[in-house]
């Protein structure tokens, strides 16, 4: 989990450290964005530490020869002012509160102290465009309130549903009158004579193309 702290050489013991007390610090939805370890030219086994997250910042120093870590934070609201300033061995990262008081660390890695003024403004332009929004949300009108429904529209019966009509009836087939089977009978009695030789082919065929021309 620290890793991502340690790419500007970073002392990975005071990180750890520092990070263990952060997670029993910080609420959820306050997020660490970095950490920076003093460093100073000689042997220092208890360095300060400067924790940037998306609403404070906080200074850890170790006391009790190192068996314990205290700390002071100032949230972003109450920072007036953030400045870094770079010297022969390492720079000082200082802030000013809005009340006046001042707190700095020396000896940081010129590295990270650019880091932690980066992270500083962005995190103040948060806070800014954050306090202007809460002010423009102030000046706007209340929402109107919902209208109210009376008691009898409320509970007022519902109408019946208007059924559609129902389809007409389809109309009856009309009834064809069926005629006796008059042809069928003109026919027989046409074969009949020509059978006889009362008639001849081809006036057979002729009286019988006349009968199915009736059809």
């Amino acid at each position: 989990m620290i890793e991502k702290f340690l790419n500007d050489q970073q002392d990975p013991k005071a990180v750890e450290k520092v990070y263990s007390r952060l997670i029993e610090l910080l609420p959820p939805g306050e997020d660490t964005l970095y950490i920076a370890v003093q460093k100073k030219p000689v042997v220092n086994l208890l360095p300060d530490c400067i924790v940037v997250t998306n609403r404070r910042v906080l200074f850890f120093s170790a006391t009790n020869l190192g068996f314990s870590i205290t700390f002071v934070d100032f949230i972003w609201k109450d920072i007036a002012d953030v400045n870094m300033k770079e010297e022969i061995i390492g720079a000082v990262f200082t802030i000013k509160t809005t009340k006046g008081a001042e707190m700095s660390v020396d000896y940081l890695p010129k590295i990270q102290a650019r880091k932690l003024y980066q992270f500083s403004q962005e995190c103040r332009e948060n806070e800014r465009k954050r306090e202007e929004l809460q002010k423009i949300q102030q000046t706007l009108p209340p929402p109107p309130a919902p209208v109210e429904k009376p008691v009898e529209q409320l509970f007022a019966p519902r109408p019946a549903p208007v059924e559609a009509p129902a389809p007409p009836p389809p109309a009856p087939e009309p009834v064809v009158e069926q005629k006796p089977d008059e042809l069928t009978e003109k026919l027989k009695k046409l074969k009949m004579l020509f059978d006889n030789g009362l008639i001849s082919q081809e006036e057979y065929n002729q009286k019988k193309l006349e009968l199915l021309s009736e059809l």
